[in-house]
């Protein structure tokens, strides 16, 4: 039992740690100095980017670099790029703006509370518990509140509590995995549908090979949906749209391409991946391969990650 609380303890004070070191400007770089449309975004923004979306953000040197960057950032996590509508920073945007409204009695701004965090994160819970552990006596405040915020679709539940009864609710405890949702949100992959992709949050492998020059992209094949054609093969349409950065960020190139994915049932029921290659020198150093994956036009679907790519200088 006593190993349990430790393990606990340690649970919660990482995401506490984590949490606030969002909240402070990134995991890895000092805030940068910044024009006011580009504060602006950052102040928010941070805490939905990933580590490495901070590094590439902190190296950019101008105000046109990095009004680039704010485009593309809301631009990537459109979960349906051939509409003009984009759900994800909607959504982002009504979130901010509720706990402002909802979480600003808590002691500074509502995005530096553990409450507004986690619902800029996770949105609204599906289910909400509250308990008092004892009534206060006679002239004394409330002690101990207890709120618990569960999100059945994510196996994830969170527990904040008001320990001096001055209104103020902190993480004490959680359950589920929260920071590998939390990762999965940063690259928005939290609102999209799945027409293309068998699974909701789908994770794949991007790999350098320095002698041919190519980044090789792997798909699995039983995450991937796909359809039979007339010469009884079975196929899947996928576009790219590849952001490579270079020099830490410093640089950036942008790939496009359609790809079609053809396999004989034997090959779909014995591969593991499907590998697609794309023609990209890549210079000594560390770049920042940022890769999109969606289905053909007309077709929904939308997978992400970035990967952080080292070539050993010669």
């Amino acid at each position: 039992m006593n190993n349990h609380r430790v393990l606990r303890g340690l649970l919660v004070s990482a995401l506490a740690v984590t949490l606030a070191a969002l909240t402070a400007g990134g995991l890895l770089a000092a805030k940068p100095k910044l024009d006011p449309a580009s504060a602006k975004f950052y102040q928010s923004a941070r805490l939905i980017m990933t580590k490495e979306e901070i590094k590439i953000f902190n190296r950019l040197p101008d105000a046109e670099s990095r009004k680039e960057f704010i485009a593309d950032f809301w631009d990537k996590r459109d979960p349906d790029p051939d509409t003009p509508d984009n759900e994800y920073k909607r959504e982002f945007d009504a979130r901010l703006d509720f706990i402002n409204k909802r979480f600003n009695k808590e002691g500074g701004p509502a995005i530096n509370t553990d409450r507004g965090r986690i619902f800029l994160f996770m949105g609204p819970p599906d289910k909400i518990e509250d308990f008092q552990p004892q009534l206060p006596q006679a002239g004394q405040s409330m002690r101990g509140f207890v709120i618990w915020w569960i999100y059945y679709g994510r196996e994830f539940g969170i527990e904040f509590t008001d320990k001096n009864g001055t209104g103020k609710f902190v993480i004490t405890q959680y359950s589920g995995d929260f920071f590998n949702a939390m990762d999965l949100i940063k690259l928005g992959r939290d609102i999209r549908a799945d027409d293309v992709f068998g699974k909701r949050f789908l994770k794949f492998q991007a790999v350098y090979d320095a002698p041919a020059g190519e980044i090789d992209v792997r798909l699995p094949v039983k995450d991937l949906i796909f359809r039979e054609n007339d010469a009884g093969r079975f196929e899947a349409d996928l576009r790219f749209i590849i952001y490579v950065y270079g020099n830490e960020g410093a640089t950036k190139e942008t790939l496009r391409d359609a790809r079609s994915a053809a396999l004989t049932a034997a090959e779909l029921e014995s591969r593991k991946t499907v590998d697609f290659r794309f023609a990209k020198t890549l210079k000594p150093g560390t770049s920042f391969v940022d890769v999109i994956v969606m289905g053909k036009e007309g077709m929904r679907g939308k997978i992400r990650q970035i990967f952080e790519i080292r070539v050993p200088r010669s």
